[in-house]
């Protein structure tokens, strides 16, 4: 086991903060020769995790001219040699298949690592390519937890690789005009974001002690988590609600909202204070995670990032059930989609809607800037990947160091702010639409948390907060500490 010291994680986080800064400021670019790929190459994609959301990554890559899916890496033999027989079929060559991403990353012949894992190996992997000399994608959210997801920052800028975010949203056309437009004021002045992530999702099963399956190298998915006993039936997805590998839907699908309203908000941190409230309600199964959760994100200046999600049935919230709505002095805009959304002027008349989009230009953009060598190329770079995933964690470490209340204890701590209780209204009354009573339903209320301006925690509860911040990691699967990336 290996703990890493909060000096180490604060040394850490300023000089990356720092180099970050600098490159957002004067343009970051990298020598040409630094860069494996000449500028007619075809690019040789190395695919991480082909189960889920890898395929995607298949399909954006293989069909390019430019690119080809030349190796993919799961640690599920049937999983992988299942996708590399799909890939001869469509593309015409079978690429090589491994079951430990060390082996892929050691053929130099491999120019970029396209990861597709399940969330608490996405950093580790993005740093071991980087270290490896590759380029990377990686998806969403880019860390388990706040630290490593800082540790990739400074490894992608330390080994001067381009490493992009699966927040495809941000190469949309019709996404990034609307965001320009409140950018520039055309809603005014804006205080609020409100982040959406109203997705049905149904009771996992219950708890209890499961086969893993046979084709599955158990001690590989489990990576840098805690090889644990598998409590859910469903192996593959299910993850996502247990904490020790996943995140909720905050970190699920929950962290494309987090980034748009983020991006919307123009904000480069992580805050001032966080807040959040909610639970597991409706079922009882081998979930932890919340299935129905507000998180209140304080910046400043009085501005806000709300953010609810809600996993039982629910009616849309200003027509936006998975989306953003940013309030502003003059209008709002909601973003119901990845592709746009519509502009609104203050007495709800519609201005203008924007849409158009893809997966396509998000693996396009990545590649531009494989190409030329600039960071300022990309839409998402690594450093808004990790503040929007971090943004998420924060909001789950109020959660988790919560204690479960009566609702009036709730509305009794929110009293003096009309939008935190109009939005704890909402919530109660989502709760008895699903026949889950809030006044004899226990809601666990997290503390409110204070960031002092950096990715830790300052003030009461602290101590308990900053642990969350990190992991204790399993050997040989450790995030480097700063002087090892």
């Amino acid at each position: 086991m290996s703990q890493f010291s909060r000096r180490d994680f604060l040394e850490s986080s300023m000089f990356a903060a720092a180099t970050a800064a600098l490159a957002s400021r004067s343009g970051l670019s990298f020598a040409a020769e630094e860069a494996v790929p000449g500028s007619a190459d075809i690019l040789r994609v190395a695919v991480v995790g082909v189960n889920g959301r890898g395929g995607s990554h298949i399909d954006g890559f293989g069909k390019r001219k430019d690119c080809q899916i030349a190796a993919i890496v799961d640690v599920d033999e049937v999983v992988g040699n299942r996708q590399a027989d799909a890939i001869e079929k469509r593309f015409g060559k079978r690429p090589t298949v491994y079951t430990d991403m060390r082996k892929c990353f050691d053929d130099k012949s491999i120019h970029i690592a396209s990861i597709a894992t399940p969330n608490h190996w996405h950093a580790l992997a993005a740093i071991w390519a980087v270290q490896a000399g590759k380029d990377v994608y990686v998806e969403k959210p880019v860390s388990h937890n706040v630290f490593e997801g800082r540790q990739l920052v400074e490894a992608a800028r330390k080994h001067k690789k381009i490493v992009q975010t699966g927040t495809q949203s941000r190469s949309n056309p019709g996404m990034r005009e609307l965001i320009q437009i409140i950018h520039d004021g055309g809603i005014g002045e804006v205080k609020l974001a409100r982040g959406l992530c109203y997705k049905q999702r149904g009771s996992i099963g219950p708890r209890g002690n499961y086969d893993v399956p046979a084709s599955v190298n158990y001690d590989m998915w489990s990576g840098p988590a805690q090889m644990t006993t598998l409590t859910r039936p469903k192996f593959h997805y299910d993850w996502h609600w247990q904490w020790e590998t996943g995140n909720g839907d905050l970190g699920n699908q929950g962290i494309h909202q987090m980034d748009i309203a983020r991006w919307g908000l123009n904000e480069m941190s992580l805050g001032e204070t966080v807040l959040s409230y909610g639970g597991r309600f409706g079922y009882e199964d081998a979930g932890e995670t919340a299935n129905t959760q507000v998180c209140i994100h304080q910046y400043a200046g009085g501005r806000r990032l709300v953010f609810e999600v809600r996993g039982l049935k629910t009616e849309k919230y200003k027509d936006a059930g998975v989306g953003v709505i940013f309030s502003g002095s003059n209008g709002y805009a909601v973003m119901p989609s990845y592709n746009g959304g519509t502009q609104f002027d203050k007495d709800g008349n519609k201005v203008k809607d924007f849409g158009g989009g893809g997966d396509d230009n998000h693996f396009g953009n990545f590649v531009k800037a494989v190409r030329s060598r600039n960071i300022e190329d990309l839409n998402a770079d690594i450093l808004q990947g990790h503040l929007s995933s971090a943004l998420c964690h924060v909001g789950n470490i109020s959660y988790r160091l919560g204690t479960p209340v009566a609702a009036k204890d709730i509305t009794a701590k929110l009293q003096g702010d009309d939008e935190a209780l109009e939005t704890f209204d909402r919530f109660q009354q989502h709760l008895l639409d699903n026949k889950v009573d809030p006044a004899t339903t226990k809601i666990t209320l997290g503390p409110k948390l204070t960031l002092a301006g950096k990715e830790e925690f300052s003030g009461e509860r602290a101590a308990e907060a900053n642990k969350l911040t990190t992991r204790e990691y399993r050997a040989p699967y450790i995030v480097p500490q700063t002087a090892d990336l």
